[in-house]
């Protein structure tokens, strides 16, 4: 039997900010910066400390309800430069300089094509009813209007997330994510992309 179980999109950690910084300084002395300097650390990781509670919400979401795909590829995120990176994949202080250098352009060639590419091959990978979950903002067309225009209506995203910021989206998913309760999807075609904010969710114990 097919595995139903979405392919998650992680929208991207911001990589200018005073964590990369802290990160890409050749003196961090913390585990994470030494591991990029050598070893490498995994993408996801690295967006997680960049990003904090959001992109952690992200990615413990996504590995909680994503179908396995070969490389850890049913969790994927879009990544400035290189398309739809598996979270699991290993990256070098350099790889993020070269992360960084591009950033979230829509109409940057190095940012668009990669991800117009890996896009397509997803959905040449995947049935034709398969969902396409993008964990991230689909008020603004940066990446979602390359995205729909490949995925069509496989590209699926929370409804509650419709109405909240950053800090909102990353704690419920944290929340949905340890009670294992799955959120609800609808296509981003023809969405309601904007709403009223919602109640604030009660504190995480």
């Amino acid at each position: 039997m097919a595995d139903r179980r979405p392919v998650f999109l992680l929208s991207p950690a911001h990589c200018g900010g005073k964590r990369a910084r802290m990160v890409m300084n050749p003196n961090a002395q913390f585990d994470l910066a030494q591991r990029l300097r050598t070893s490498g650390a995994t993408l996801g990781e690295v967006f997680a400390f960049l990003s904090g509670l959001y992109f952690r919400g992200k990615l413990a979401y996504a590995e909680a309800f994503a179908r396995e795909l070969p490389g850890g590829a049913g969790t994927l995120v879009i990544t400035p430069g290189w398309g739809l990176v598996p979270a699991r994949r290993l990256i070098t202080l350099e790889d993020l300089a070269a992360i960084a250098a591009v950033g979230v352009v829509p109409l940057e060639t190095r940012f668009r094509d990669p991800l117009a590419r890996d896009a397509s091959a997803l959905a040449l990978r995947l049935e034709p009813d398969a969902r396409v979950v993008l964990l991230g903002s689909i008020a603004t067309g940066k990446y979602v209007d390359v995205l729909e225009r490949v995925l069509g209506e496989r590209l699926r995203f929370p409804t509650a997330f419709v109405g909240r910021g950053d800090m909102s989206r990353g704690g419920l998913m944290l929340r949905a994510a340890r009670e294992g309760q799955e959120l609800e999807y609808a296509p981003v075609a023809g969405a309601l992309r904007r709403g009223p904010r919602p109640p604030r969710l009660e504190r995480l114990r």
